[in-house]
C-alpha cells in the first residue's frame, strides 16, 4: 500500500512539473472560432456556456473581456481563448506599466496554463470607435506584452488589436488597397510591433456591411461564397486575379494594405465575421436563411484551407460573430447575430454536411436524457435530488399540481429532471449519466401538457421549459424547497457512494 501511495504521489508531482512548463502551441492550420458577447438579459451560467462549447466541439473562442467566472469554467477543457481588454480600460493600461502588469497578473497569470489563453486583444476597433485612445493604443499593446515578457509568457500568448476593414481605403481592386493615411502614425508602429513579436493582425471582416452599403453593386451570391459564373467574378485589373467572394477580397485587401507600408509577412486573423438573422425594415437580407447560408459557407470555406488568391493555402482562421443572440443591444439586427439563443437552442440549423463536427448544431435528430430502464429507484431518487438541488435546474413543473407532476413516481420525475439538466448543459453526453442511472434516447418523453426541454413541441399549449442555468451564487427558482432537496440529495449520494465502495472492497 505504501509503495502504491508513493507511486501516485510521484505521478502527481510529474504532472505538476509538466504543467508548470508549458510549450508554445503547435500550428494547427486554419480553424473556426466563435465570439462570446454578454449583452443578454439572462446570460447563461459559465458552466452552461462551456457545456455548450464542448457539445458543439468549439475549440476556439474570443471574449470581449476577461470574465473570471468563465475563465475558471474553461480551465482544463482544452478550449483556446482570446481574452480582451475593453475599450474603457485602454487609457489606463496605455498610460501605466503597473496598471498593465496588474491586469495581466489578474486576468492571465491567475488562469494560465489551466485555461489556454492564446492571445490578448487590446481594445476593439479602437481607431474607428474611440479616436481619443488612438495615441495610447500601441503603448497599451506594448505594456501588456512587457508584462507577459516578465512572466515568461510572451512566446505563448500573442498581443494584438482588432481593426475594422473600414480603415482600408480603395479596397477593390485589392492590389490598390491602403490604410487611411491619417492614421499611419499609429498603424506603422502597430505593424512593426506585430512583425517583431510574430503576432497577427486582427481584422473584423463583414461582407454583410459591404453588401448593404454597395447599393446593389455587390451580388448576394458573391457575399455568400456561392459559385458564380466567371463573367461575374470580380477581377483585379492589376494582378488579373479573379475573386469569387467578398471575404477573400477583403482579406487580400488587408494583405496589400500592409504591403503598401512594407510589411509583407504578418498573418491575418479574422476576429469577427457573420450575418444577422433579423433586421430592420431597411435590412431585407437579414434573414434566418441568409444568416445560415453565410455562416455555413464561411465555416466550410475556412476549414477547406484554400487561403486567398493572394496567399493560397495560407490559413485565415476566423471567429464567427457570435455565439448568442444579445437581446439587450440596441437595434433589431444588432440583437440577432447569434448562432444560439440563451437557452442553448440553435437559432437555425447550420448546413455543414461533410464539414467536420465543429458547430454541428443539427437538432433534427433530437435527443433526450431519461432514466435507464430497470435503474435502482434509490439511485434514481439520489440523482433526482441532486439535479433539483446542487444541479440548479427548475424542478417546479414536477411539484404537486403542476404540469409534469403526473404520473407521480420517481421514474417520471427523474425523466423530467435528467432531460432538463441535459439540455441545460447543451446536450453534452457526459451530462446524461447520473451515476449510471440515465441514458440518451431519441424518443420524446413529453406527454400531455408536460413538454420536455428540446421537444419539437416545446412551447405548445403555452407551456415552455426554462433551461437557462441560474448564476453561480443564486438559489434554485423552483417552488420546491432547495434546502430539503439538497439535504436529501447529500444523504442519498453518500449512501450510493458507500454502497459503491463496499462493492469494490
Amino acid at each position: 500500500m505504501a509503495s502504491l501511495l508513493h507511486l501516485l504521489l510521484l505521478s502527481l508531482s510529474l504532472l505538476v512539473l509538466a504543467s508548470a512548463s508549458p510549450s508554445p502551441p503547435a500550428d494547427e492550420g486554419s480553424y473556426i472560432g466563435v465570439n462570446i458577447g454578454t449583452d443578454l438579459s439572462d446570460m447563461p451560467h459559465p458552466t452552461q456556456v462551456v457545456a455548450l462549447l464542448k457539445a458543439q466541439e468549439i475549440r476556439h473562442i474570443r471574449l470581449y473581456n476577461a470574465d473570471p467566472g468563465l475563465l475558471i469554467a474553461l480551465a482544463n477543457t482544452g478550449i483556446k481563448v482570446i481574452i480582451s481588454i475593453p475599450n474603457d480600460q485602454l487609457l489606463g493600461i496605455g498610460q501605466s506599466n503597473s496598471t498593465a502588469a496588474n491586469w495581466v497578473k489578474r486576468n492571465v497569470i491567475a488562469h494560465y496554463p489551466a485555461t489556454m489563453i492564446t492571445a490578448v486583444s487590446v481594445g476593439s476597433e479602437v481607431l474607428t470607435s474611440l479616436s481619443n485612445a488612438a495615441p495610447v493604443l500601441v503603448s497599451a499593446i506594448k505594456n501588456v506584452h512587457a508584462a507577459l515578457l516578465s512572466a515568461n509568457l510572451d512566446k505563448l500568448i500573442k498581443v494584438s488589436t482588432p481593426l475594422s476593414t473600414s480603415l482600408i481605403l480603395d479596397p477593390f481592386p485589392p492590389s490598390q488597397a491602403f490604410f487611411n493615411r491619417s492614421l499611419n502614425a499609429v498603424i506603422v508602429p502597430l505593424l512593426s510591433f506585430l512583425q517583431s513579436t510574430n503576432s497577427y493582425l486582427m481584422v473584423n471582416v463583414y461582407p454583410y456591411i459591404d453588401y448593404m452599403q454597395s447599393n446593389g453593386v455587390i451580388p448576394l451570391d458573391y457575399a455568400f461564397f456561392k459559385p458564380i459564373p466567371p463573367n461575374k467574378e470580380a477581377v483585379d485589373a492589376n494582378t488579373l486575379v479573379r475573386y469569387s467572394n467578398a471575404f477573400d477580397a477583403m482579406v487580400d485587401a488587408t494583405y496589400f494594405a500592409m504591403a503598401f507600408l512594407n510589411f509583407t509577412n504578418i498573418p491575418v486573423l479574422v476576429t469577427e465575421s457573420g450575418w444577422p438573422s433579423k433586421g430592420e425594415t431597411n435590412e431585407p437580407d437579414a434573414t434566418l436563411d441568409n444568416a445560415n447560408t453565410y455562416n455555413s459557407n464561411l465555416i466550410r470555406h475556412v476549414l477547406n484551407k484554400t487561403g486567398t488568391p493572394k496567399r493560397p493555402g495560407i490559413a485565415v482562421s476566423t471567429y464567427i460573430y457570435e455565439l448568442y443572440n444579445e437581446d439587450t443591444k440596441a437595434g433589431l439586427s444588432e440583437k440577432n447575430w447569434g448562432l444560439f439563443n440563451a437557452n442553448g437552442e440553435p437559432v437555425y440549423v447550420l448546413r455543414l454536411t461533410n464539414s467536420g463536427s465543429v458547430l454541428a448544431n443539427d437538432t433534427t435528430n433530437q435527443t433526450y436524457c431519461t432514466a435507464r430502464e430497470g435503474a435502482d429507484t434509490k439511485m434514481l431518487q439520489a440523482a433526482l435530488d441532486w439535479a433539483c438541488g446542487p444541479g440548479k435546474i427548475d424542478c417546479s413543473p414536477i411539484k404537486q399540481g403542476e404540469t409534469c407532476y403526473e404520473p407521480d413516481n420517481v421514474v417520471a420525475h427523474a425523466n423530467y429532471a435528467f432531460d432538463t439538466y441535459y439540455h441545460q448543459t447543451g446536450n453534452n453526453p457526459d451530462a446524461c449519466n447520473f451515476n449510471g442511472v440515465a441514458s440518451i434516447t431519441t424518443t420524446d418523453p413529453s406527454h400531455g401538457t408536460c413538454v420536455f426541454a428540446g421537444s419539437r413541441g416545446n412551447g405548445r399549449n403555452g407551456t415552455s421549459v426554462n433551461i437557462t442555468a441560474p448564476s453561480a451564487n443564486s438559489t434554485t427558482s423552483s417552488g420546491i424547497r432547495s434546502d430539503l432537496y439538497y439535504s436529501r440529495g447529500i444523504w442519498s449520494i453518500l449512501t450510493v457512494m458507500i454502497l459503491n465502495v463496499a462493492n469494490i472492497l
